[in-house]
């Protein structure tokens, strides 16, 4: 997964560099500064004395030391002074220039905090959003894997309307699906036997069409979609359906698999195997890079043997996305995020 928000200590982070938010001195401070500094040891503080110093929205790399990383990545963010002096370009600039120079440095994976979030007073919203972007844009084009890395839910924040649409909708499908309510507990029943009774519907079709094949023009279409399609693709595997949609969008592989969060390995995998099973966070990964409606979405995840359930916040999370047609994968990973639910991709 390219770019992935995770809750950890980021001096813990296994991963080629790690990004200290320092200030301009470099010299060690408060805040994931001081933490850095204090477990890569007093080695680390010696090679910063040798740099100078740092303008805020620049970079500088040093070793790591006793980090579980090879490079620290040290950038100044801007202080937040009601955001008319600059400090969204500041902002941008930090992630934009340590992203360089964890590219010049060969590294495959960097470790993010949420830059200028804490003591700097950057609001948490806003800062995701612009970590989210430049991030996400750079990812487009190069093979990095990227961790934004907050310690606590303290240190995240969301949309707060965002937030209250997505409760409100969990509370209309989600928690009345928990009810003991004999009507929700059958509804639940229903929703989780649907696979099961659509596969048994097109197998019935199926029959219906060897058997009396001149009554072929008469039938009634199972979920409004042209029988012959349904027959059609009653055997068509995962990747098969994917491949068929990615040439039906107009899409390039690429294309498809960086929106999907997706790394190109994966994405060879399944493209080489007719019967790779993936996990059902990729299933909806690539659903959602694809833009499918919820019954294509209940599609692809049937061909992989899952299923959308209003009995899992997960699940009712995503179908919120969908019916909203909002894609953006970044958007609904920080919103699942939020929620403590796993997120889309590999």
């Amino acid at each position: 997964m390219p770019l992935q928000i995770i809750r950890n200590d980021i001096t813990k982070v296994t991963c080629d560099a790690i990004v200290n938010a320092a200030n301009s001195s470099l010299l060690g401070g408060g805040g994931v500064d001081g933490a850095i500094h204090r477990a890569a040891g007093p080695e680390l503080l010696d090679e910063c004395r040798g740099l100078g110093g740092c303008r805020t929205g620049q970079a500088k790399i040093t070793g790591a030391y006793r980090l579980p990383c090879r490079y620290v990545i040290h950038t100044v963010g801007p202080i937040w002074r009601g955001g008319r002096h600059g400090e969204r370009e500041l902002l941008t600039s930090c992630y934009r220039e340590s992203l360089k120079l964890a590219e010049q440095y060969e590294c495959e994976s960097v470790a993010f905090p949420l830059i200028s979030s804490g003591i700097y007073g950057y609001p948490k919203e806003e800062a995701l959003q612009v970590a989210v972007e430049v991030i996400s844009d750079f990812i487009l084009y190069h093979d990095m894997n990227v961790f934004i890395v907050v310690f606590d839910r303290a240190g995240f924040q969301i949309s707060k309307k965002l937030m209250k649409d997505i409760e409100e909708y969990i509370d209309e499908y989600y928690v009345e699906t928990h009810s003991d309510d004999i009507g929700r507990r059958i509804q639940r029943a229903m929703i989780r036997e649907e696979a099961a009774e659509y596969q048994a519907q097109s197998f019935a079709v199926e029959r219906s069409v060897q058997k009396t094949p001149r009554k072929l023009d008469t039938a009634k279409p199972v979920r409004s979609r042209d029988l012959d399609d349904i027959i059609r693709q009653l055997d068509e595997s995962f990747s098969q359906m994917l491949l068929r949609k990615i040439e039906e969008k107009g899409m390039t592989d690429a294309q498809c698999y960086k929106k999907a969060n997706i790394d190109r390995k994966l994405f060879s995998k399944i493209r080489g195997d007719i019967h790779y099973k993936p996990k059902k966070t990729t299933v909806l990964a690539f659903a959602i890079a694809l833009e499918l409606d919820l019954e294509e979405t209940k599609d692809m995840l049937m061909k992989a043997g899952f299923a959308l359930s209003h009995s899992s916040k997960f699940d009712v999370i995503i179908e919120y996305f969908i019916r909203k047609g909002n894609y953006n994968i970044y958007e609904i990973n920080e919103a699942l995020f939020a929620f403590d639910q796993s997120l889309l991709g590999m």
